[in-house]
């Protein structure tokens, strides 16, 4: 018996190969070989073989492909009761040796024994038998999952390793042209390999090739300075020294000079950094964190054992963010693709990030369009772990709240560098223990304050000093705030600032237990400032939101721009509020609990209150405002009902149409929504929801548009807006069209309709039937969906030009070809008449798409043509998969089959970056058609599967029975029995939404030689 992973998968029982039967199939076979004798349970199994998200079958197939394999295993007398399911797992119960990976496993492990031992020619010669089937990649030809991707990146770089250690000993025993050799086609294959590239250019210097050894460094030096921007390590510099100094030769023997590289490698750092840099500014003045910053440089250095994870925790003020951000700084050199940040919020005022919306942001700072990020949070997952796989990143997750809320977040494999902060020890991430942040040691506090406020003024008090940095409890945050009141207090000694601490009130008596002194130095920043700067740093700490621009505060506090200005600086002088990019501010969390703790002392519940009501009513408008250039101004105005704003003036900062500023609020929105729900703000609650829907929509954050529509539902309940409760169904439902669920959808609009009828709005039932029989179309209920569209055109109570264009797609599907073109026709020549470029270019690729499934394929391909090139013009990329996907057919009919390929793929790619997973399942199938006719049938047959899958998981009957029978037609040469399987199950699907496929199915099965019931 013999099970091969090294390369393609197989397995030889009783001498013959065994059938191993479909990809999934393999994929669980892979699963059990690579680790043999260890149980697997069904979930690790779903995961490998759904990466993206499982179908609702998911445990009954990989049950069913494991019943499968061991009938198989249990039909040779060798294979009988090896694969075992053990509860809810599954077992191979072979020894390790039976596979080729684990024999190559424990030759290695000799191998690397002889070598510890000294025995280099045993070592050589155990290596030599480990590598001698050459380089082969773990399971090549199947698509893997997490597991299995990472298990094929280590056995690569094993088999890296052993190359290494091979060269390294036969260097060691004589055979140095061998080991140059192999080193040479090492470095060549993997330039990154320092060690590879150290190894060559001593074995050229033993050879007596001191000018290629030379050569050879220089060319290593210059592959780390352009690609990574460093230079080679300690070891690999001083064995070249040494090689200079034994031959004599000059330092700039062979290579530029010293001023010439050195520049050279400033110009490398900075080609090589990336521009995705998403770390805020850190402090310019840090200092201390000697010994963490050492252990953490060290700890966090790139290496082959994956990700690097190490865990700051420590107390509130401690210096943890700005540490990690400092340490970011320092390793962005070794991580070239890219620096990311993220708050994780774990311990401020609102609920911490959860590790879902966190995956979509983190995806975001990738550059990771939120179309193509994932609804289902597994699905995500697997979508961060693929994007940091091949990156070298370093990502700080700043303020984490538990070990639960970071898991998710660790990439699995690749190179990564993760700094984790948090005020709790996360001891579950890491197997190295936290650097757990104390305070700072006296002399470094003192360090701190001089760099603040000048060495002279604090070696002229040292004691006063001392004392000082005592009463801030040698904190960062306490320092920094005492040292930015003594920088504007000239006269002041150390003395005087630290008698002053002593004397300030307590301000927030549940942080007694931490630290009194870190509210005295609040209190000594706070207490100096004028009274409208007091005011202002009450009312900043009632925003909820990760940052707030200098309008936001004008209109909390009723102020001049202006003035708010001047007085926001003034908080930025004395480290109150912190200066972001783009003229944004935030505040620290420790800031913000005593700035709310100041606002409930000395300010009204009505003066709160006020202040939330203004801040909400200028966000309002100003998301109005801005998108003016994405929403239908009149339905939006029509929804709203909104008043006039309170402070017009302060719209004068908004742009119409800058949708940046939207993308930077868009946490704010979502979380402004919150705290209007939580304040009572009933009507600006659901006001403010309405108003971002379409930017939310737009740009894909369907999880902001449910999260913020539950919120304004339960405000728009509350108010008794029965019309504004539709609006919240109807817009929740448009986020779980986008994401596939359709049913939940159907429910949501069941209630719009419900509610627009008892109000007599008739043009609002209607808009939500008509979307109603959008749901129906796409879960195959084709006649609910003509009836209604139907009934809306005999209104005319709507815009008759994109009823006409669901009437005819209804049709074209139930396979009505002539009627369908008839409405296309109708609807071209309205949008003609009207000159609606967007119209005309669906009316174009509608009509195509019919010619196209009538087979007229001239006429087909020029109206296609034109509709994307009209869409092309326009800008207007609405259904361009579809138009893409008819294309390619059309192609495939007139024999061109490369050019279907190739626009096959297109739209794919369109369908996926629109987020639009129906399209993207109907041209999984139509690519499948189009390589089964060219004769790729393997490659076909996955195409269908994966269109099955898709189709599946967002409950697509059509395009599930297309797939279905597309694998039948596969299959129905090498194994009819299977095709007619896959024939009836199509046909269950097509007659239960009554295509015309469903004849074309029947004529299959009557013809075909394999049984029928």
């Amino acid at each position: 018996m013999e099970i091969r992973v090294l390369g393609g998968l197989s397995a030889r029982l009783d001498g013959k190969p065994l059938r191993l039967g479909t990809p999934k199939q393999q994929l669980v076979l892979a699963r059990l070989a690579v680790e043999p004798g260890h149980l697997v349970m069904v979930d690790e199994l779903i995961d490998e073989l759904w990466p993206d998200g499982p179908p609702r079958s998911a445990v009954a197939n990989v049950r069913t492909y494991a019943a499968n394999l061991r009938r198989a295993f249990d039909a040779t007398e060798q294979g009988r009761n090896l694969l075992v399911r053990d509860g809810s797992g599954y077992r191979l119960d072979v020894a390790p040796l039976l596979t080729d990976v684990g024999r190559v496993d424990q030759v290695r492990a000799a191998a690397r024994a002889a070598a510890r031992a000294g025995e280099s020619s045993r070592a050589v010669e155990l290596l030599t038998r480990a590598l001698s089937g050459g380089r082969r990649t773990l399971l090549a030809g199947l698509s893997l999952g997490p597991s299995l991707s990472a298990r094929r990146i280590r056995v690569e770089e094993e088999e890296l390793a052993d190359i290494e250690l091979l060269a390294d000993l036969r260097t060691g025993i004589g055979e140095t042209d061998a080991a140059i050799a192999a080193l040479r086609e090492l470095v060549s294959a993997h330039p990154l390999r320092e060690h590879a590239h150290f190894l060559l250019v001593r074995a050229l210097r033993q050879t007596g090739d001191a000018a290629g050894a030379v050569a050879a460094y220089h060319e290593a030096r210059r592959i780390l300075a352009d690609q990574l921007g460093v230079e080679p390590g300690r070891e690999f510099r001083q064995f070249y020294a040494s090689l200079l100094d034994d031959e004599g030769l000059p330092v700039d023997f062979g290579g530029p000079s010293t001023d010439s590289a050195a520049s050279r490698r400033g110009d490398a750092i900075t080609d090589a950094r990336s521009p995705i840099n998403w770390l805020p500014r850190t402090v310019t003045d840090f200092v201390g964190r000697g010994q963490a910053v050492e252990r953490l440089s060290r700890e966090m250095s790139p290496g082959s054992a994956g990700p690097t994870v190490a865990v700051i925790d420590g107390m509130a003020g401690s210096g943890k963010t700005t540490l990690a951000v400092h340490l970011a700084n320092l390793l962005a050199g070794l991580y070239p693709d890219g620096q990311l940040f993220l708050d994780l919020r774990g311990h401020g005022s609102g609920e911490p990030i959860s590790p879902a919306a966190a995956l979509f942001d983190l995806l975001r700072q990738l550059g990771v369009p939120a179309n193509r990020i994932p609804a289902e949070f597994d699905a995500r997952i697997e979508a961060w772990r693929r994007e940091t796989a091949f990156r070298r990143v370093v990502v700080v997750l700043d303020n984490a709240a538990e070990s639960a809320q970071v898991e998710p977040l660790l990439p699995s494999v690749g190179t990564a560098a993760i700094l984790v902060t948090s005020r709790r020890r996360l001891l579950a991430l890491t197997t190295r223990p936290p650097l757990s942040l104390p305070v700072l040691a006296e002399e470094e506090s003192l360090e701190l304050l001089a760099a603040l406020v000048g060495k002279n003024r604090v070696t002229a008090d040292i004691d006063g000093a001392r004392q000082l940095v005592r009463r801030c409890g040698h904190l960062p945050l306490a320092i920094r705030l005492a040292g930015a009141r003594l920088a504007h207090r000239a006269t002041w000694s150390m003395s005087d600032m630290a008698r002053r601490l002593d004397r300030e009130p307590i301000f927030l008596p549940q942080l007694q237990a931490e630290d009194r002194t870190i509210v005295g130095a609040f209190a000594a920043s706070y207490e100096p400032l004028s009274p409208s700067a007091k005011r202002v740093f009450r009312a900043v700490g009632l925003h909820p939101g990760n940052h707030l621009d200098t309008a936001m505060i004008a209109a909390l506090v009723n102020l001049p721009l202006s003035e708010a200005a001047a007085l926001a600086d003034e908080l930025v002088d004395r480290y109150l509020l912190e200066e972001g990019s783009g003229g944004s501010y935030r505040l620290h969390d420790l800031m913000r609990q005593y700035s709310s703790e100041l606002a409930l002392q000395f300010d009204t519940e009505v003066t709160r209150r006020t202040a939330m009501e203004n801040l909400l009513d200028h966000f309002l408008h100003s998301v109005v405002q801005v998108s003016q250039s994405i929403d239908d101004q009149r339905l939006l105005d029509s929804h709203l009902r909104a008043r006039l704003p309170r402070r017009v003036e302060l719209l004068a900062v908004r742009r119409p149409g800058d949708l940046d500023w939207l993308e930077e609020q868009r946490l704010n929105l979502a979380a402004l929504v919150r705290r209007a729900v939580e304040d009572g703000h009933d009507t600006l609650a659901w006001q403010l929801t309405r108003a971002g829907w379409r930017f939310f929509y737009l740009r894909g954050y369907f999880d902001d548009i449910s999260i913020t529509h539950q919120e304004g539902l339960k405000a728009a309940r509350r108010s008794g807006d029965r019309a504004a409760v539709a609006l919240m169904h109807n817009y929740l439902a448009s986020a779980l069209v986008r994401t596939a669920s359709y049913r939940e959808a159907l429910a949501h609009l069941d209630q719009v309709v419900a509610i627009r009828t008892r109000l007599h709005d008739d043009d609002g039932t209607e808009r939500a039937r008509v979307n109603m029989s959008i749901v129906y179309w796409r879960l195959g209920r084709l006649q609910d969906a003509l009836d209604v569209q139907l009934s809306m055109l005999r209104k005319q109570s709507l815009d008759t030009l994109p009823v006409l264009s669901n009437v005819g797609l209804i049709l074209r599907s139930l396979g009505e070809y002539a009627e369908a073109a008839r409405f296309h026709r109708t609807h071209l020549f309205l949008a003609r008449t009207r000159q609606d470029l967007f119209q005309i270019a669906n009316a174009l690729g509608h009509l195509g798409g019919v010619r196209y499934r009538l087979g007229e394929s001239v006429w087909a391909e020029r109206l296609l043509r034109a509709s994307l090139a009209l869409r092309a013009r326009t800008g207007h990329g609405f259904a361009t998969a579809e138009t893409l996907s008819d294309l390619a057919g059309t192609y495939r009919q007139l024999g061109r089959h490369e050019e279907a390929l190739r626009i096959h793929r297109a739209a794919i790619e369109s369908a996926v970056n629109c987020g639009e997973r129906h399209a993207e399942a109907a041209a999984l199938n139509e690519l499948a058609r189009t390589l089964l006719q060219m004769g790729r049938r393997a490659e076909a047959m996955d195409g269908h599967r994966m269109a099955l899958d898709l189709a599946t998981r967002i409950d697509h009957p059509h395009e599930q029975g297309r797939a279905l029978a597309g694998l039948a037609e596969c299959e129905v040469a090498t194994d009819p029995d299977a095709a007619c399987r896959y024939w009836q199950r199509a046909l269950v699907l097509f007659e239960q939404v009554n295509v015309p496929e469903q004849h074309h199915v029947r004529l299959r099965l009557t013809n075909s030689p394999g049984p029928v019931g």
